[in-house]
């Protein structure tokens, strides 16, 4: 990856306490996964702003690339790579994710 596309990526995902690459955007989700997470984090609560990877073919790669992990859609929280839309929805039943998310957003 090159420098310049590694920071485009960066400045995204720190344009947000908590960011989502995503099929869609959170008013309008293009595909089931992205549906999932953006219902988790609507219910509860926590701000975020979402990428569309349809839009944009060399962030749509690049994610995959930047985060070692192939599949879209991409939660970040304060930076921190944290993880999918299996993830997420594993975080959230245990309640392991409100407990993240409580701490990473109050520091």
């Amino acid at each position: 990856m090159d420098d310049r596309l590694r920071q485009r990526i960066e400045g995204l995902i720190n344009s947000s306490p908590v960011y989502v690459f995503m099929k869609g955007n959170k008013l309008m989700p293009q595909c089931g996964f992205s549906n999932n997470v953006v219902q988790i984090l609507n219910a509860m609560a926590v701000p975020f702003e979402t990428f569309d990877v349809l839009s944009d073919m060399e962030i749509r790669q690049g994610i995959k690339e930047y985060s070692e992990w192939p599949t879209i859609p991409q939660v970040y929280v304060k930076g921190e790579f944290l993880g999918g839309s299996d993830i997420l929805i594993e975080m959230y039943n245990n309640g392991e994710l409100r407990e993240k998310l409580a701490v990473q957003l109050a520091s």
